[in-house]
């Protein structure tokens, strides 16, 4: 499979980009990954919540490349597909945050006859 032109350009850039990047640093957090198959072609989209943006305009400017097959459409389904990770990632947190801040229930030690 031989990448179009477009492809191969991102790949001299990713790799001009790749020298300038300290890479040995350890992943303190999580990667999120889209991916699209159409055919012989793969998006892949790797993105960290900071960027999520960044994901979103990247989206938009392969839509927008007419030399590639990925269309409007597969822009607004994966950028839905972004924002309901994000929004359930949300609602992830602040049920892990409301449950760290819960009263521990008290339980009884001592099972006692109860007086009638």
């Amino acid at each position: 499979m031989r990448d179009t032109p477009a492809a191969e350009n991102w790949r001299q850039q990713i790799g001009r980009d790749a020298r300038h990047r300290n890479w040995e640093k350890p992943v303190t957090q999580d990667i999120n990954v889209l991916a699209l198959v159409k055919g012989e072609e793969r998006y892949i989209f790797l993105y960290d919540d900071e960027h999520k943006s960044e994901a979103l305009r990247t989206l938009g400017r392969f839509a927008s490349n007419p030399e590639l097959s990925f269309s409007w459409y597969d822009a607004a389904v994966l950028s839905q597909r972004i924002r309901q990770t994000a929004m359930e990632q949300r609602t992830e947190a602040e049920a892990e945050a409301a449950a760290a801040t819960a009263p521990v229930p008290r339980h009884n030690r001592f099972k006692l006859p109860l007086a009638e």
